[in-house]
Protein backbone atom coordinates (compact mmCIF):
# COMPACT_ATOMS: atom_id res chain seq x y z
CA UNK A 1 0.00 0.00 0.00
CA UNK A 2 1.48 3.67 -1.03
CA UNK A 3 2.78 4.88 2.12
CA UNK A 4 0.75 8.42 2.44
CA UNK A 5 -2.65 6.59 1.48
CA UNK A 6 -1.75 3.96 4.41
CA UNK A 7 -0.92 7.22 6.52
CA UNK A 8 -4.24 8.71 6.17
CA UNK A 9 -6.06 5.64 6.42
CA UNK A 10 -4.46 4.92 9.77
CA UNK A 11 -4.92 8.29 10.94
CA UNK A 12 -8.72 8.21 9.87
CA UNK A 13 -8.94 5.18 11.73
CA UNK A 14 -7.42 5.85 15.14
CA UNK A 15 -9.26 9.16 15.11
CA UNK A 16 -12.67 6.87 14.81
CA UNK A 17 -11.56 4.47 17.61
CA UNK A 18 -10.60 6.93 20.11
CA UNK A 19 -13.69 9.02 19.72
CA UNK A 20 -15.68 5.42 19.82
CA UNK A 21 -14.19 4.56 23.26
CA UNK A 22 -14.32 7.91 25.01
CA UNK A 23 -18.40 7.98 23.88
CA UNK A 24 -19.35 4.54 24.67
CA UNK A 25 -18.82 2.71 27.57
CA UNK A 26 -17.39 -1.02 27.57
CA UNK A 27 -20.49 -3.70 26.90
CA UNK A 28 -22.70 -0.61 26.25
CA UNK A 29 -26.20 -2.07 25.15
CA UNK A 30 -26.53 -0.85 21.52
CA UNK A 31 -22.67 -0.26 21.16
CA UNK A 32 -20.30 -2.71 18.82
CA UNK A 33 -18.84 -3.42 22.02
CA UNK A 34 -21.88 -4.97 23.88
CA UNK A 35 -20.83 -7.76 24.16
CA UNK A 36 -18.04 -10.81 24.03
CA UNK A 37 -17.97 -12.93 20.85
CA UNK A 38 -20.30 -16.16 21.76
CA UNK A 39 -17.96 -18.49 19.89
CA UNK A 40 -14.99 -17.73 21.66
CA UNK A 41 -16.08 -18.77 25.00
CA UNK A 42 -16.91 -22.49 23.60
CA UNK A 43 -14.20 -22.74 22.26
CA UNK A 44 -12.24 -21.73 25.62
CA UNK A 45 -14.50 -24.38 27.17
CA UNK A 46 -13.57 -27.17 24.90
CA UNK A 47 -9.34 -26.60 25.99
CA UNK A 48 -9.57 -26.22 29.12
CA UNK A 49 -8.26 -28.58 30.95
CA UNK A 50 -7.04 -27.41 34.44
CA UNK A 51 -3.69 -26.53 33.59
CA UNK A 52 -3.22 -22.65 32.99
CA UNK A 53 -3.76 -21.67 29.19
CA UNK A 54 -2.26 -18.50 27.27
CA UNK A 55 -4.56 -16.77 25.16
CA UNK A 56 -3.59 -14.20 22.33
CA UNK A 57 -5.92 -11.27 21.35
CA UNK A 58 -4.45 -9.66 18.01
CA UNK A 59 -6.31 -6.23 18.22
CA UNK A 60 -7.98 -6.64 21.38
CA UNK A 61 -9.78 -2.65 21.14
CA UNK A 62 -10.35 -1.79 24.92
CA UNK A 63 -11.01 -5.20 25.82
CA UNK A 64 -14.42 -6.41 24.48
CA UNK A 65 -13.37 -10.25 24.30
CA UNK A 66 -9.99 -10.05 26.12
CA UNK A 67 -11.66 -8.98 29.65
CA UNK A 68 -14.53 -12.01 29.29
CA UNK A 69 -11.39 -14.34 28.14
CA UNK A 70 -9.47 -13.76 31.17
CA UNK A 71 -12.20 -14.32 33.89
CA UNK A 72 -12.41 -17.33 31.70
CA UNK A 73 -9.36 -18.42 32.73
CA UNK A 74 -7.93 -16.80 36.21
CA UNK A 75 -8.76 -19.63 38.19
CA UNK A 76 -6.76 -21.99 36.31
CA UNK A 77 -3.90 -19.26 36.17
CA UNK A 78 -3.97 -18.64 32.66
CA UNK A 79 -2.77 -15.43 31.07
CA UNK A 80 -3.98 -13.64 28.23
CA UNK A 81 -1.93 -10.98 26.16
CA UNK A 82 -3.64 -8.13 24.24
CA UNK A 83 -2.09 -6.35 21.58
CA UNK A 84 -3.33 -3.02 20.01
CA UNK A 85 -1.99 -0.79 18.11
CA UNK A 86 -4.06 2.12 19.88
CA UNK A 87 -2.38 3.60 23.39
CA UNK A 88 -5.69 4.75 24.61
CA UNK A 89 -7.80 1.60 23.81
CA UNK A 90 -4.96 -0.02 25.67
CA UNK A 91 -5.28 2.24 28.72
CA UNK A 92 -8.98 1.65 28.80
CA UNK A 93 -8.21 -2.07 28.58
CA UNK A 94 -5.97 -1.78 31.58
CA UNK A 95 -8.27 0.18 33.69
CA UNK A 96 -11.76 -2.21 32.65
CA UNK A 97 -9.03 -4.92 33.80
CA UNK A 98 -8.98 -3.38 36.94
CA UNK A 99 -12.64 -2.94 37.40
CA UNK A 100 -13.57 -6.65 36.55
CA UNK A 101 -10.52 -8.06 38.71
CA UNK A 102 -8.66 -9.64 36.14
CA UNK A 103 -5.88 -7.25 35.94
CA UNK A 104 -3.37 -10.19 37.05
CA UNK A 105 -4.19 -12.03 33.88
CA UNK A 106 -4.02 -9.56 30.95
CA UNK A 107 -0.66 -8.33 30.02
CA UNK A 108 -0.90 -5.88 27.39
CA UNK A 109 1.54 -4.67 24.52
CA UNK A 110 1.19 -1.75 22.23
CA UNK A 111 2.12 -3.14 17.99
CA UNK A 112 1.27 -2.85 15.02
CA UNK A 113 -0.23 -6.92 14.48
CA UNK A 114 1.21 -6.36 10.40
CA UNK A 115 4.68 -6.86 12.10
CA UNK A 116 3.69 -8.54 15.33
CA UNK A 117 6.32 -11.17 16.45
CA UNK A 118 4.28 -14.68 18.12
CA UNK A 119 7.04 -17.15 19.66
CA UNK A 120 6.65 -20.45 18.42
CA UNK A 121 4.45 -23.04 20.65
CA UNK A 122 3.24 -20.21 22.66
CA UNK A 123 -0.20 -20.07 22.77
CA UNK A 124 -3.57 -22.51 23.56
CA UNK A 125 -5.54 -20.21 21.61
CA UNK A 126 -5.39 -17.22 19.39
CA UNK A 127 -7.67 -14.70 18.50
CA UNK A 128 -8.21 -12.21 15.86
CA UNK A 129 -11.30 -10.14 15.72
CA UNK A 130 -12.08 -7.99 13.06
CA UNK A 131 -8.57 -7.33 13.39
CA UNK A 132 -6.41 -9.04 10.00
CA UNK A 133 -8.38 -6.52 8.29
CA UNK A 134 -6.01 -3.40 9.35
CA UNK A 135 -2.66 -5.53 8.51
CA UNK A 136 -0.67 -3.18 5.94
CA UNK A 137 -1.15 -5.47 3.02
CA UNK A 138 -1.90 -9.11 1.66
CA UNK A 139 1.92 -10.04 2.46
CA UNK A 140 1.97 -8.94 5.74
CA UNK A 141 -1.22 -10.95 6.06
CA UNK A 142 0.22 -13.95 4.78
CA UNK A 143 3.13 -13.67 7.13
CA UNK A 144 0.75 -12.76 9.97
CA UNK A 145 -0.66 -16.09 9.49
CA UNK A 146 2.28 -18.34 9.47
CA UNK A 147 3.54 -16.73 12.90
CA UNK A 148 -0.35 -17.51 14.23
CA UNK A 149 0.07 -20.78 13.34
CA UNK A 150 3.76 -21.46 14.20
CA UNK A 151 2.73 -19.52 17.73
CA UNK A 152 0.01 -22.13 18.59
CA UNK A 153 0.38 -25.13 21.07
CA UNK A 154 -0.24 -28.59 19.62
CA UNK A 155 -4.06 -29.40 20.02
CA UNK A 156 -4.76 -25.20 20.25
CA UNK A 157 -7.46 -23.48 18.69
CA UNK A 158 -7.35 -20.45 16.43
CA UNK A 159 -10.17 -17.97 16.01
CA UNK A 160 -10.58 -15.56 12.96
CA UNK A 161 -13.19 -12.73 12.67
CA UNK A 162 -12.15 -11.00 9.48
CA UNK A 163 -14.42 -8.57 7.76
CA UNK A 164 -14.50 -8.57 3.89
CA UNK A 165 -16.04 -6.79 0.66
CA UNK A 166 -15.97 -3.94 3.22
CA UNK A 167 -17.68 -0.65 1.48
CA UNK A 168 -18.16 2.91 2.72
CA UNK A 169 -21.65 5.13 2.17
CA UNK A 170 -22.13 8.42 2.98
CA UNK A 171 -25.48 8.32 5.40
CA UNK A 172 -26.13 11.85 3.92
CA UNK A 173 -26.14 11.53 0.51
CA UNK A 174 -26.60 7.79 0.23
CA UNK A 175 -23.36 8.13 -2.12
CA UNK A 176 -20.38 5.36 -1.63
CA UNK A 177 -17.39 6.69 -0.59
CA UNK A 178 -13.52 5.46 -0.60
CA UNK A 179 -12.90 2.63 2.01
CA UNK A 180 -10.56 3.62 4.85
CA UNK A 181 -9.45 0.12 5.75
CA UNK A 182 -6.12 -1.39 5.02
CA UNK A 183 -7.20 -4.72 3.53
CA UNK A 184 -9.71 -5.45 1.68
CA UNK A 185 -10.53 -8.86 0.68
CA UNK A 186 -13.66 -10.75 -0.75
CA UNK A 187 -14.86 -12.99 1.44
CA UNK A 188 -14.22 -15.83 -1.42
CA UNK A 189 -10.20 -14.44 -0.99
CA UNK A 190 -10.37 -14.64 2.72
CA UNK A 191 -11.04 -18.10 3.56
CA UNK A 192 -9.55 -19.22 0.38
CA UNK A 193 -6.31 -17.63 1.93
CA UNK A 194 -7.45 -18.75 5.58
CA UNK A 195 -7.97 -22.79 4.80
CA UNK A 196 -4.48 -22.37 2.90
CA UNK A 197 -2.96 -21.29 5.74
CA UNK A 198 -4.43 -23.68 8.06
CA UNK A 199 -3.81 -26.32 5.66
CA UNK A 200 -3.98 -30.22 7.77
CA UNK A 201 -5.59 -28.47 10.99
CA UNK A 202 -9.41 -29.50 12.32
CA UNK A 203 -11.86 -27.03 10.19
CA UNK A 204 -13.92 -26.12 13.21
CA UNK A 205 -16.26 -23.51 11.90
CA UNK A 206 -16.51 -21.39 8.58
CA UNK A 207 -19.15 -19.27 7.92
CA UNK A 208 -19.90 -15.44 6.94
CA UNK A 209 -22.47 -13.02 6.75
CA UNK A 210 -23.26 -9.46 6.08
CA UNK A 211 -23.17 -6.40 8.80
CA UNK A 212 -23.35 -2.94 8.01
CA UNK A 213 -22.66 -0.53 11.54
CA UNK A 214 -22.79 3.71 11.21
CA UNK A 215 -19.48 4.78 12.02
CA UNK A 216 -18.16 8.63 11.71
CA UNK A 217 -15.20 9.74 9.47
CA UNK A 218 -14.50 13.05 10.95
CA UNK A 219 -17.88 15.00 10.93
CA UNK A 220 -19.25 12.83 8.24
CA UNK A 221 -22.23 10.22 9.08
CA UNK A 222 -20.86 7.27 7.16
CA UNK A 223 -22.52 3.30 6.59
CA UNK A 224 -19.73 0.89 6.54
CA UNK A 225 -21.29 -2.47 4.84
CA UNK A 226 -19.31 -5.92 4.72
CA UNK A 227 -18.86 -9.75 5.03
CA UNK A 228 -17.59 -10.82 8.30
CA UNK A 229 -15.70 -13.99 7.74
CA UNK A 230 -15.43 -16.04 10.87
CA UNK A 231 -13.10 -19.67 10.74
CA UNK A 232 -11.59 -22.02 13.40
CA UNK A 233 -9.66 -24.17 12.69
CA UNK A 234 -7.70 -26.47 15.67
CA UNK A 235 -3.98 -27.50 15.34
CA UNK A 236 -3.29 -31.21 15.40
CA UNK A 237 -1.52 -33.42 18.05
CA UNK A 238 -2.61 -32.99 21.50
CA UNK A 239 -5.84 -35.34 22.93
CA UNK A 240 -9.14 -33.03 22.87
CA UNK A 241 -11.21 -32.56 25.61
CA UNK A 242 -13.81 -35.36 26.34
CA UNK A 243 -17.33 -33.46 25.42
Amino acid sequence: MEKNRLQHIRKEEKEYHEQYYEEHELYEEDSWIEEPDERMLDYIAKLQTGRPLKALDLGCGNGRNSIPLARELKGDGGRVTCVDLLDKALDQLKDYSVEYRVEDVIRTEQADISVYEVRPGEYDFILAASSLEHVRSETDLDHLLVRLREGTRDGGINYINMNTGIEEYDLTTGEKRETLIELVLTKEQALQKLRGSYDGWEELHASHKPIEFEINRGEAPVMMKADCVSFAVRKPGAKKKQA
